[in-house]
């Protein structure tokens, strides 16, 4: 716990430093686009690799070996959709949020309201997935095995996050994202490094460990969670499709390429983002079996956090209550980390698009923009905590595999329609936002993941009629099909004085929002 409060303490040091230089809207929402290239690839490691990445997919490897890896697979494969096809474009093209690149040549009022809800909805997902950890892995730390001291620990890790991006903007939040991915990429080298040395560094010993604890031979082969019937296949397809094609959709990666100064910077952090997180997904691979080897499936899922209490065991049976405590306070930083960063997208879309110009028609100061923003992040604190509190027990990388799902069906057919298509029109983009994320959603709400199994968020009862547990299968083709249709059957035509500025901008980077120097 000692270990835990000195790191609380330094962050709040690093985001009060970093608030100093907060003086306009391009500063507390983008840094003042004062970051290098290899600087935001570190946050963007950091902002990525969150409980999920962590906790969720070590778990999901111990007790599903094999299939749990997946999730690794998928979230850094996505990274060549980003780098390819969105990063360098929109860095050129937007300023703030993903609604400046969508409404470029779009009608604003109806393309900034769509595309500030479905950032919403999708930081809403990511938030719960984040706070179900954190209520998890405290709980654990300090022998907290109840729901409401589970509660109250969400409410404490709420209370931090609104405190960190009140103060720090996006300036403070990038600092402390760049610290954690450094101390949570060092923390899982060295575990790694362990593990294999228990192992004669012999990665077939290793598994044979893991084998010989878990008495199921099953963990070395493809099939353990998603081959055991046709529909676990299908839901294997839906969920790699949302891992793939989500993270060019999120948000709060999307709004990190706005904070270097050019699309070049741009490109480079995402080069090094790719390094870095495919590193660390590489170190999920020891971990993962080194906990089924070292605690066994059984031990790790009748643990207060379940699942997500793989990563946390493993360090206490290595190290003892030191590498534990220090473990742990790395994943609750990624956390605090991750959870910031959705919150000023979340505050960032609601302030700059529906507020200032919806509802303002771009007739309010940066300053009055910037304490609407500030507002917003306390409504969302407190949204988030009561979702964390109703998601407790879930498995956390499950919980992102959602949200991608949401991003990828509400905002990935709009951004490469924009972006790719010259007769793309607002019609077609309302269709495709809206179809995406109420497709989404809807399925969602009436799939197993809510109702009708063992693992269900409300037990019990059982209202489910869609048989996959990820929406992406169908709602992401929808959404691309809706995209094109809305804008076949659009009798408006959009500017071409609008379309060729934005295609220009788009591929050269003129006229693109540069850095301010302060």
């Amino acid at each position: 716990m000692i270990i835990f409060g000195l790191f609380v303490a330094v962050t709040l040091v690093v985001v009060l430093r970093a608030s100093r230089n907060n003086k306009t809207a391009a500063d507390y929402y983008a840094a003042g686009r004062s970051f290098t290239g290899p600087q935001n690839g570190t946050a963007i490691a950091g902002d990525y690799l969150s409980a999920a990445s962590f906790l969720g997919i070590v778990g999901a490897i111990a007790i599903n070996g094999y299939d749990g890896f997946l999730y690794s697979i998928g979230f850094l494969v996505a990274w060549l959709v980003a780098l390819l096809l969105v990063a360098e474009m929109l860095r050129n093209t937007g300023k703030f949020t993903m609604a400046d690149v969508l409404s470029f040549r779009l009608k604003q009022r109806p393309v900034r309201i769509a595309a500030a809800i479905t950032t919403l909805a999708v930081c809403f997902f990511y938030l719960l997935a984040q706070m179900a950890g954190a209520g998890g892995l405290v709980s654990l730390l300090m022998g907290i095995d109840g729901k409401v001291g589970q509660s109250l620990v969400i409410t404490v890790v709420g209370g931090l996050m609104i405190i960190y991006v009140l103060i720090g903007g996006m300036k403070g939040t990038t600092w402390v994202q760049i610290i954690k991915a450094c101390l949570l990429i060092a923390g899982a080298a060295i575990m790694t490094v362990w593990v294999l040395a228990l192992h004669g560094f012999n990665l077939s010993e290793l598994l044979g460990a893991a084998v010989e604890t878990s008495g199921n031979a099953a963990i070395l082969d493809p099939g353990l969670q998603y081959g055991k019937s046709e529909t676990s296949k299908l839901d294997f397809v839906s969920l790699g499709l949302a891992l793939v094609l989500g993270t060019a959709a999120l948000p709060h990666v999307l709004m990190r390429f706005y904070t270097v100064p050019t699309a070049k910077e741009a490109r480079r952090s995402v080069v090094w983002a790719i390094w870095l997180i495919g590193l660390f997904y590489l170190f999920t691979l020891v971990l993962g079996y080194g906990a089924a080897a070292l605690i066994g499936a059984d031990a790790i899922k009748s643990a207060p956090g379940g699942v997500n209490s793989a990563a946390p065991l493993l360090a206490f049976a290595l190290g003892g209550p030191v590498l534990l405590g220090l473990i742990s306070a790395v994943a609750f930083a990624t956390i605090l980390a991750v959870v910031a960063g959705l919150t000023i997208t979340a505050a960032a879309s609601f302030a700059h698009d529906i507020y200032a110009s919806v509802i303002r028609k771009d007739q309010v100061d940066a300053d009055g923009e910037v304490k609407v923003a500030r507002t917003t992040v306390v409504v969302i604190g407190i949204v988030s905590i009561l979702g964390g509190i109703g998601a407790q027990g879930q498995n956390v990388a499950f919980l992102v595999a959602l949200a991608f799902a949401v991003a990828a069906s509400a905002n990935l057919p709009t951004i490469i329609y924009s972006l790719y298509w010259r007769k793309f029109s607002t019609q077609g983009a309302v269709w495709s936002m809206y179809g995406g994320l109420g497709s989404a959603i809807l399925l969602i709400a009436f799939s197993p993941v809510v109702s009708g199994a063992e693992t269900s968020m409300i037990a019990g009862a059982d209202f489910a009629w869609f048989p996959l547990n990820n929406p992406g299968l169908v709602s992401i083709p929808l959404a691309f099909f809706l995209g094109w249709l809305g804008t076949v059957l659009d009798k408006n035509t959009e500017s071409a004085t609008k379309q060729a500025e934005m295609e220009v901008r788009s591929l050269t980077g003129v006229g693109a929002e540069k850095a301010v120097d302060h």
